[in-house]
């Protein structure tokens, strides 16, 4: 435990913050039974707490390959975690209220959190591609590894900057109300939504492919570690083509408010078009790498 502290001690206490918040989240939903935007009140900071730990060890991990702008990715992760506990008290400030924390501005405190939060998010994008710049002129030992740390940051900040699209008007919103934005397409939020996920069942959901595209950070990083000697740089670039297109297609099913669980002709040849390339990207690098042997290293 020692040992992972040092990676970045403020992105792994921020971390560790968030595996607290865990528990404290479950015990709001089985002892609080307010409801807010259809889903149970503490839901939403249970969320966030598991993905941004998820987020913040990946990075905290990241900073350790370093050898250039070290100070330079070490201030800009000190600042995400900062930002992000501003997030978070923001989230459970207003899960206390029992009030939305997101697109609120129905009195001036409320606006002024909500207008927090937009600020601290959009620095810790400006923070995540620092980290970002300063792998890519990082000299790695195994440049497989290397490249799909890279790819990964690069895709997960394209997932983070997803976000900005629900910040903007809805159609249909009643401004005046005081509510601008929205996770949801097509129908208003806190309608019927999918277990554990809380994702619309009945129009598009943003979330989506913000919360894939900010998890590249793990899963192109991932298949080069499952695959262990036998991921290659083809692998890696194929991979996170498919990735994109996965991103780039859930964005699109959005847009178009279409349920993710109910995807028309269009949307379902998209998914499938996706998963044969990648499954392809897979099978041809399995097949041209029989051993470990052929692992690329700077």
């Amino acid at each position: 435990m020692t040992r992972i502290l040092r990676w970045h001690p403020p992105l792994v206490l921020f971390t560790l913050l968030m595996l607290a918040l865990i528990p404290v989240s479950l015990v709001g939903l089985v002892a609080d039974d307010r409801i807010l935007a259809g889903s149970p009140i503490w839901f939403k900071p249970f969320k966030f707490a598991v993905s941004l730990a998820l987020y913040t060890i990946t990075l905290a991990w990241m900073y350790t390959f370093t050898t250039r702008l070290r100070r330079l990715a070490w201030t800009a992760g000190t600042v995400v975690a900062v930002g992000l506990i501003i997030e978070m008290v923001v989230i459970v400030v207003q899960v206390v209220r029992g009030t939305q924390s997101h697109f609120n501005s129905t009195t001036p405190f409320d606006g002024t959190l909500f207008r927090i939060m937009g600020v601290t998010i959009a620095i810790v994008w400006v923070m995540h591609a620092l980290i970002a710049l300063a792998l890519t002129f990082t000299r790695f030992e195994d440049r497989v590894a290397g490249l799909a740390i890279r790819l990964g940051l690069a895709v997960g900040l394209v997932g983070l900057a997803l976000g900005f699209l629900m910040s903007m008007p809805a159609e249909g919103q009643d401004l005046s109300a005081g509510i601008v934005g929205a996770h949801s397409v097509g129908v208003p939020d806190g309608g019927p939504q999918m277990a554990l996920t809380g994702w619309s069942t009945t129009g598009g959901d943003l979330r989506i492919p913000h919360f894939v595209g900010i998890h590249a950070l793990q899963a192109i990083p991932l298949v080069v570690l499952l695959l262990r000697g036998r991921a290659t740089t083809n692998l890696v670039w194929g991979i996170t083509i498919g990735y994109a297109g996965l991103t780039a297609l859930l964005t699109w099913q959005a847009l178009r408010g279409q349920p993710l669980l109910r995807p028309d002709l269009l949307t379902a040849l998209g998914g499938l078009a996706v998963a044969t390339w990648t499954v392809a990207v897979v099978a041809k690098s399995l097949r041209e790498t029989g051993t470990p042997k052929d692992v690329v290293h700077a």
